[in-house]
Order: structure tokens, then sequence, then C-alpha cells
């Protein structure tokens, strides 16, 4: 009888720590995901301090998405297809973003395939291959 009731008190215990720890891990968690991303050196009570609106020239350094501010993101006006040559101009389907214009790799002669792949004078552009037969 005294095993029973030792044994009933301790699932009462670990079914109240159980209750108890689930409420205070999801204010931990929801804490965590507001950081997330952050080191301890950017962050200024949970925020980002450093963010390109107010720095830009955090933009330029090594590893940064691209040289450019958009939305307080960095990015790369020249190649970014949801921000091709400035703030907000997404390419249509099909077309990717080359030099800042949103162009067709299918068809153009400056950039068949790809960005920067130039097919020679006489050649033509036909399903993203230079001088396709």
């Amino acid at each position: 009888m005294k095993l029973l009731k030792t044994l009933f008190c301790v699932v009462l215990i670990m079914a109240l720590a159980i209750t108890t720890l689930s409420g205070t891990s999801l204010d931990w968690n929801e804490e965590v995901k507001s950081l997330r991303g952050t080191s301890r050196f950017l962050s200024e009570n949970g925020r980002v301090a450093l963010t390109c609106e107010k720095n830009p020239k955090i933009c330029v350094v090594k590893g940064s998405a691209g040289p450019d501010c958009c939305n307080n993101k960095c990015v790369k006006f020249s190649t970014d297809r949801l921000n091709c040559g400035r703030c907000g101009k997404k390419c249509s389907f099909g077309k990717i973003c080359c030099e800042g214009k949103c162009v067709n790799p299918n068809t153009n002669k400056k950039h068949c395939g790809k960005c920067g792949n130039k097919c020679n004078t006489k050649g033509s552009c036909v399903l993203g291959m230079c001088n396709y037969a």
C-alpha cells in the first residue's frame, strides 16, 4: 500500500512538472525565434541594432548578400530577380536579372542561357544555346 502511495505521488509530481515546464518552454522558444540568425554583438534588447537602412555600409561587408539595400535587406540589383535594377522590380516568369535588366535567357544574344554568355555576332540564341542548329 505504501509503494502504491509513493508511486502515485511520483506520477503526480511528474505531471505537474511537465505542465509547468511546457508553459515556460513556449515562452523560451518565442524568445529564441526573435533572436534567430543574430549574434549577441548585433543584438540590442533582442532586436538587431544594425540595419542597412540605417547603416547602408553593412551591405558592402564581405559575405553580404549584395551591396544594395532594399526593404532593410542587402541585395544585388544587378542579379536579384526580385529587385532587378531597383527595389521591388520583379522579373516575370522565365526571365532572369542580368546587369540590372530582366532578360529572357532563351533568346537574348548577350545573356544566352545565363548572364554574360554572349553569342558571336553572326550567331543567334535559341533555347538558351548559341548557334543552335
